[in-house]
């Protein structure tokens, strides 16, 4: 595995960008800037990228491109395929979102809708649209895993995949978002195992971080850094070395570049990662 942060850390320009990553020891970025930088602006963090031997984990998207609004829609579908058109450009593993909602207020949340047929046809026809229109020749187009929208485990990735049916369509696999009930907190290292076993061969980028149970009724569980949670950090990393040696793992969702300063500290003690 490749050891990585979502955040592109303090810097000023291209070079102070990576040579900072590869001061940490990382080994993998999320890349920094968007395709309406301009090609001049993306192609130099690139050029950074490639003379420090980091690989370009992920292209972010974060857009809801099933927004209930046609013209806001057809904006962040627009948006996608361009980023996804980038991604391609610079050697980036893959492009990612969420599928995002039209049934709330939030873009991201959490609505029964959010599983209904409908929502099921309209996310396998924007995945579709996106890489039709991007013809990724090298990047793949990734759905994030999410506790409240599909993905939200293995076997829903697995109906997605077969129904998108393109090459170009891979996983993100954030394990975390996807453990959603007591079988797969208490056990998540068998819920690991299932993962790795039912999506071989197909998962892109990982994100990085642990979970916990809240002490309050109901069932509530707590994203947290590594270490503070029960998440099998030392067998996720494994299955993922087992996936692929040059799989990028990314720590993701700390506040401040000294909280993921001592996440990588932490990680790199627990795997003894070099």
């Amino acid at each position: 595995m490749l050891l990585g942060i979502s955040s592109s850390l303090q810097h000023s320009s291209p070079k102070e960008w990576a040579e900072k990553h590869k001061g940490l020891g990382l080994q993998a970025v999320n890349f920094p800037v968007d395709y309406l930088s301009g090609k001049e602006v993306y192609s130099a963090y690139r050029r950074a990228a490639d003379e420090a031997g980091l690989v370009i984990a992920e292209v972010g998207v974060w857009r809801n491109t099933l927004a209930a609004d046609a013209e806001e829609r057809r904006k962040w579908m627009d948006y996608a395929v361009g980023q996804l058109r980038m991604a391609d450009e610079i050697g980036a593993c893959c492009c990612v979102n969420v599928v995002g909602t039209p049934y709330g207020p939030r873009w991201d949340g959490g609505y029964r809708n959010n599983f209904s047929e409908q929502a099921w046809q309209e996310a396998v026809g924007m995945i579709r649209q996106i890489i039709d229109e991007a013809k990724p020749q090298h990047a793949k187009y990734c759905i994030e895993s999410m506790p409240w929208m599909i993905p939200s485990g293995p076997d829903e990735y697995l109906r997605l995949i077969d129904a998108v049916d393109r090459e170009a369509f891979g996983v993100h696999l954030d394990v975390v978002n996807m453990i959603t009930s007591p079988e797969r907190y208490f056990f998540n290292d068998r819920f690991l195992t299932e993962c790795f076993e039912k999506l071989k061969g197909r998962i892109c980028s990982c994100h990085l971080k642990d979970v916990r149970l809240k002490e309050e009724y109901t069932f509530q569980l707590e994203e947290c850094a590594c270490g503070e949670g029960e998440l099998d950090i030392n067998l996720y990393a494994r299955l993922a070395d087992e996936e692929r040696k040059d799989i990028p793992m990314i720590i993701e969702h700390l506040t401040t570049d000294e909280e993921y300063i001592r996440s990588i500290d932490y990680v790199r003690k627990r795997l003894s990662y070099h």
